[in-house]
């Protein structure tokens, strides 16, 4: 049998990855609290909040955060557009991960060539902005099974995170 570790006794390597989380109007504070350890959890350079600013004073933020909205770098933009205009200027390849007629699979998704990577994510009643979807460089959804054809923004953020990093840690 083994021990389980501590956050102190874990012997994962620290990195971070070329990558940021765009969050299309994103308000639920725990989901934005989860979008914060997931953004430490990965490596991810920062999180970037459009429309909507984060209530870092939240207590349900705080507790699903667990202090990492204290040292993961944040930015706030206006408005979505904006942010992934920004972030295409900086040689960003800007996928959004939302179920649309001409998504593309996330399984089938290669990042393996790509320098860095901004992942757009929607809110939780809207999903992401028409418009922002068509600026997107692509569009990938989870493949789902069941009857339900959405996820909570958290929940999809962290496969994603995982699929995404995947490719980059194989780089390493």
């Amino acid at each position: 049998m083994s021990d389980q570790l501590s956050h102190y006794q874990s012997r994962f390597d620290k990195k971070q990855f070329p990558m940021v989380m765009i969050l299309d109007n994103v308000s639920g504070e725990a989901n934005i609290g989860s979008l914060f350890r997931l953004a430490d959890a990965f490596g991810l350079e920062k999180i970037i909040f459009c429309g909507i600013s984060p209530n870092l004073n939240s207590n349900r933020l705080k507790k699903t955060a667990r202090n990492t909205h204290q040292y993961v770098n944040f930015e706030i933009f206006d408005s979505t557009p904006e942010a992934v205009n920004f972030y295409q200027k900086q040689n960003y390849h800007v996928c959004a991960l939302e179920i649309t007629s001409k998504s593309a699979s996330l399984a089938s998704a290669d990042f393996s060539s790509r320098k860095a990577v901004a992942l757009v994510l929607g809110s939780e009643i809207h999903g992401i902005q028409e418009e922002v979807l068509t600026l997107c460089n692509e569009v990938l959804h989870i493949n789902m099974f069941g009857n339900n054809s959405s996820m909570n923004v958290a929940q999809a953020a962290a496969i994603a995170l995982y699929e995404i990093t995947k490719s980059f840690h194989s780089l390493n």
